[in-house]
C-alpha cells in the first residue's frame, strides 16, 4: 500500500541494525538510520524547487531570513519495509502543506475550518471597532468634551481666584470700618450695615461658585453621555471579541488532539492541564516531532528512530547551528510527547541517572572555617529534581557539624572546577558578601571548537531562560539580566582554541552562551550538548579562585589545572 509522505531510503539500509528501543527525544545521539534519513532530507532541501524559503544560507536570496527546525522519523511498514517521514516545525514558505512533508496535526489555516470562520468573525468585529474609533462624530465629540473640561477648569480656577482677591479686599474694608467706628466717622448702626453688606457679597460669590460648578458638571455629564454612547459600543464589541477569541482558542485546545500508538486521543488542552501554567504555550503541537508521530500512528507505521536538525541561519536570541542535531524542546513538546510515546520503550533518560556515581570529590584545601573542592564534570552542585547526589550532599556528610548553607557558589553540572564551601553560617555570609561585591576573582579555562583569532576582549550579552526549553538560555535585550565576560585566547591547535574566561557576572550558562553565540565568540565549547556538539564532556573548567579569608584576612589563590 502506497502511503503519502512515506519516503524510501535512496541507499540500501538493510545492513544497518535496528535500534532496540526508540529514541529518547530530549537527549540522544542520532541512530545511523536517522542520520541517513536526515542526510537525504538535507540533500532534498538543498536541491528542491517545490517551495521558496529564505533560510539565510544563500546570500543572494531575497526575503525575510527564517531558519527552520526539521525532523525525520524512521518508520517501518507492516510488511517490514523501512523508510522515513519528514516534517518541519511551524510553517514553511508561509504554508503548512508541502509534498515531501507530513501535514500538521491540526491545520488552523484550513480554508473551511472553524478557525478561519471564527477568524473572519473576529476580523469583522475588529473592522467595526476601527470604524467606531475613527468615526468623525466620535472624534469631534471627544475633542469638544476635552475642550469643555479645559475651559471649565480654567473658569472655575478664575472664579476661585476672584473670590480670594475679593475676600482680601473685604478684610481691608472691615479694618477700615473698624477704624472709622473708633474715630467716630461712622456710628454703630452704619458700621453693622457695612459689615452686613460684606457678608452678602461673600455669600453671593459662594453661591455663584456653587451654581456655576453645578452647571458645568451638568454640561460635562451631557457631553460625557454623548461620548459614552460611542465608547459603550466599542467596549461591547471588544468584550464580544474577547469572548469569541477565548472560545475559539478553547475550541482549538479541545479539537487539537494527539494520538498514542494505540490511537488513544488526548486534546492539547487536556495535555497541558497538568502543567504548571495549565495552558499550552504558543506554537505547542506545531513542532516536527508531534507531527511525525501523529502521522505514523494514523497510517499504522511503527516508529523506529527520531532526529531533528536545524537548517539555516540562527535566530538572533538563540544558538542554533546549521545542519546540527537538537533534542525536542521541553516546554512545548515534553507534555505532548509524554502522551504520544505512552507504551513505547525508549532509550534511558540520562537525567534519571546519577552522573556523579563512582566519582570522588577531591578536597583541595580545608581549615576549620572553609574548604575548597574540585568538582568533577557531570556532577551536580546541589540536589536536582530527580537526583540528590551532589557537592552539597557529599560535603554535608563530610562535615556533619557544619552550619549554614555550605555551598557559597555553584558550577553548572557539566562544568568542572573549584568550589568554595563554608563550614559555618557566619563564614558563608562573609564569603557570599565577597561574591556580591565582586571581589572574588575566578578564572575558567575552556577549549573551543574552532579558531578564535581575537586575542582578548569582553562579551556583554544579557541572558534569560528559554521558557519553552529550560534550561537553555537566550540572549534577550528586553528582559535578560546583564551578563559580562572578559576573555583571553592563548593557544590554537588542531582547529581548536584554548581560552581563559573571567566572568564578571555569574548567570546560568553564561560562559557557554557567550562562547557559542554569534555576537559572542561564535565558537561553542567542545562537548557542549546544549549550545554546541555533544562530546565525552564539556571542556570548561573553573581552574583558579582568589578570595580573602574571612578570619585571617589573607588573600588566598588556589589553582587546579584542567584535565583536558
Amino acid at each position: 500500500m502506497d502511503i503519502p509522505h512515506f519516503t524510501s531510503f535512496n541507499n540500501p539500509v538493510a545492513h544497518v541494525e535496528l535500534p532496540v528501543k526508540f529514541t529518547f527525544p530530549f537527549y540522544y545521539d542520532p541512530h545511523p538510520l536517522a542520520l541517513q534519513a536526515a542526510k537525504e532530507l538535507q540533500e532534498y532541501i538543498e536541491n528542491q524547487s517545490d517551495f521558496e524559503h529564505n533560510f539565510g544560507i544563500n546570500k543572494e536570496q531575497e526575503g525575510i531570513i527564517i531558519g527552520k527546525m526539521f525532523g525525520v522519523l524512521v518508520v517501518q511498514k507492516n510488511n517490514g519495509e523501512l523508510g522515513y517521514l519528514a516534517a518541519f516545525s511551524g510553517k514553511l514558505a508561509n504554508g503548512n502543506h508541502h509534498e515531501r512533508f507530513v501535514p500538521p496535526v491540526f491545520d488552523i489555516l484550513k480554508e473551511d475550518g472553524f478557525f478561519r470562520t471564527q477568524e473572519e468573525i473576529i476580523s469583522a468585529i475588529n473592522r467595526k471597532i476601527e470604524l467606531l474609533e475613527n468615526d468623525p462624530l466620535f472624534l469631534l465629540q471627544q475633542q469638544e468634551e476635552q475642550q469643555l473640561i479645559i475651559c471649565s477648569n480654567e473658569e472655575i480656577a478664575q472664579i476661585k481666584a476672584d473670590i480670594k482677591t475679593n475676600k482680601a479686599l473685604r478684610d481691608q474694608k472691615r479694618k477700615q470700618y473698624q477704624y472709622q467706628l473708633e474715630s467716630n466717622e461712622i456710628n454703630q448702626t452704619t458700621y453693622e450695615e457695612c459689615l452686613q453688606e460684606l457678608v452678602k457679597q461673600s455669600l453671593k460669590e459662594s453661591y455663584y461658585l456653587k451654581d456655576r460648578t453645578l452647571q458645568i458638571k451638568e454640561a460635562l455629564a451631557i457631553s460625557k453621555a454623548k461620548t459614552q454612547a460611542f465608547t459603550d459600543q466599542i467596549v461591547t464589541l471588544k468584550e464580544e471579541r474577547k469572548t469569541k477569541s477565548a472560545a475559539c482558542q478553547q475550541e482549538i485546545f479541545d479539537h487539537y488532539y494527539f494520538l498514542d500508538k494505540e490511537l488513544n486521543k488526548k486534546s492539547l488542552g487536556a495535555i497541558f492541564l497538568a502543567t504548571e501554567d495549565q495552558k499550552p504555550p504558543a506554537g505547542a503541537g506545531e513542532c516536527a516531532a508531534p507531527k511525525l508521530l501523529q502521522y505514523a500512528f494514523l497510517h499504522q507505521l511503527k516508529p523506529i528512530a527520531l532526529a531533528e536538525f536545524w537548517w539555516g541561519q540562527s535566530p538572533s536570541s538563540e544558538i542554533k547551528k546549521h545542519g546540527q542535531f537538537y533534542p525536542a524542546c521541553r516546554g512545548k513538546c515534553e507534555p505532548i510527547l509524554g502522551h504520544m510515546l505512552t507504551g513505547i520503550e525508549m532509550d534511558e533518560n540520562p537525567m534519571l541517572t546519577n552522573p556523579a556515581l563512582g566519582k570522588e570529590l577531591p578536597i583541595v584545601f580545608e581549615d576549620e572555617y572553609l574548604a575548597i573542592v574540585n568538582k568533577p564534570a557531570e556532577f551536580l552542585s546541589v540536589p536536582g529534581k530527580n537526583i540528590s547526589d551532589s557537592v552539597y550532599e557529599r560535603v554535608r556528610t563530610l562535615y556533619p557539624n557544619a552550619t549554614g548553607p555550605l555551598i557559597v557558589h555553584r558550577l553548572d553540572m557539566s562544568t568542572s572546577g573549584l568550589m568554595l564551601i563554608a563550614k559555618t553560617k557566619e563564614i558563608h555570609k562573609h564569603l557570599q558578601s565577597q561574591f556580591l561585591k565582586r571581589t572574588v576573582k575566578k578564572r575558567y579555562v575552556a577549549l573551543l571548537d574552532g579558531i578564535v583569532k581575537i586575542p582578548s576582549g569582553e562579551i556583554n550579552l544579557p541572558l534569560r531562560v528559554d521558557l519553552d526549553d529550560r534550561p537553555r538560555q537566550l540572549v534577550c535585550y528586553d528582559h535578560g539580566k546583564p551578563a559580562l565576560t572578559h576573555f583571553e585566547t592563548f593557544d590554537h591547535k588542531n582547529r581548536r582554541t584554548k581560552v581563559y574566561f573571567y566572568p564578571i557576572t555569574g548567570r546560568t550558562h553564561q560562559l557557554r552562551v557567550h562562547a557559542a553565540h554569534p555576537q559572542g565568540l561564535n565558537t561553542p565549547i567542545v562537548g557542549d550538548d546544549l549550545y554546541g556538539i555533544k562530546g565525552n564532556r564539556l571542556h570548561l573548567h573553573a581552574e583558579s579562585i582568589t578570595f580573602r579569608h574571612p578570619v585571617s584576612k589573607e588573600i588566598l589563590t588556589f589553582q587546579v589545572d584542567a584535565e583536558f
